[in-house]
């Protein structure tokens, strides 16, 4: 009889001979785990949203998926303080200092030492007229060292201004000249001079008051409101208010000017100097300040009680100092 052989057995792990692995699993590829692309999908979203709603929250969404903001329409350009900077102290007086000057002025009465703003390359200088006011020689240093001599072109005692101009100077970096009829009260201010011949001072504050009658003297006195006078009261800048004497006698002979009032500080040297605003722009010309009675010389410090003729009043006088019939 024939005999066939009997289907072979697949060994199993309970076997008693060899046992063989069974064939690997199908183990089909694993995807990542979703939460990775949901903020993907959620920003794509936000940008979505974003755009519908308008320009800042498009910005928004912008940083948070880091990508960068699109050039167009809405960029800012510069202006005379770094876009970094811009609004900050630090930031006005990089980009004004180069253009406020140190003044000094000699006379037969004595020497007088103020601050100048330049408004031309070519060295046209706006200052205070009892800062230059009969004066026989004129020097000026810039914020880099260099100094010039200067010729004083015109001067009006009835608006305290004087316009100067340096001999052979050329290149000069030049102020903007701002609009003091957009001032505002509590808008912040830096005032920039040299009180007591520190040339370079920075100080800041705010617009304390706006319009203020001050009257100050016209008399030919370059020692008036500075330092280093032979004999005569040093550190005073006399003036007027409320029918008031403040810092001295004003004398006869006087004018009264709108001030814009800061608390910034301003001390003797300051005279002539420029007041100005976050954007970097001149507003005022610093020409008075308020001392405590009996003070005198060193010890006329600011007690936060400074004025400066608006800068429109100094725009709309230029014309005449220029021609050098405004005094």
């Amino acid at each position: 009889m024939t005999q066939y052989p009997e289907p072979e057995q697949q060994p199993s792990s309970s076997s008693h001979g060899a046992a063989y692995p069974p064939p690997p699993a199908y183990a089909p590829p694993v995807a990542a785990p979703p939460r990775a692309r949901r903020p993907v999908a959620l920003l794509a979203a936000v940008a979505i949203v974003a755009a519908m709603i308008g320009g800042g929250t498009a910005a928004f969404a912008e940083r948070l998926t880091g990508t960068e903001p699109a050039t167009g329409g809405n960029s800012v350009s510069g202006t005379n303080v770094s876009q970094s900077s811009k609004g900050t102290v630090s930031g006005v007086a990089q980009a004004v200092s180069p253009s406020i000057v140190e003044i000094s002025a000699t006379s037969a009465s004595g020497d007088s030492t103020g601050s100048g703003v330049i408004i031309t390359a070519d060295g046209e200088i706006i200052t205070n007229n009892h800062v230059v006011s009969g004066a026989d020689t004129v020097k000026v240093k810039l914020s880099d060292g260099k100094t010039y001599t200067a010729e004083v072109v015109g001067t009006d005692p009835d608006k305290d201004l004087a316009l100067i101009k340096l001999r052979g100077a050329s290149g000069l970096k030049a102020a903007t000249l701002g609009d003091s009829e957009d001032v505002k009260v509590g808008d912040e201010v830096v005032a920039i001079g040299s009180p007591e011949g520190l040339t370079g001072t920075v100080t800041s504050g705010i617009v304390s008051a706006l319009d203020r009658d001050v009257a100050v003297s016209k008399d030919e006195n370059p020692g008036q409101g500075q330092q280093g006078q032979q004999g005569q009261d040093s550190g005073q800048w006399p003036f007027e208010f409320g029918g008031q004497q403040f810092n001295g006698d004003t004398g006869s002979s006087k004018t009264t000017y709108k001030a814009i009032q800061t608390d910034a500080s301003l001390n003797p040297g300051n005279s002539g100097g420029a007041l100005i605003n976050m954007d970097g722009e001149i507003i005022g010309i610093n020409s008075a300040m308020y001392a405590p009675s009996g003070a005198s010389g060193s010890t006329a410090g600011s007690v936060g009680l400074g004025f400066a003729i608006p800068i429109d009043t100094v725009k709309a006088d230029l014309g005449k100092l220029r021609a050098g019939d405004a005094g």
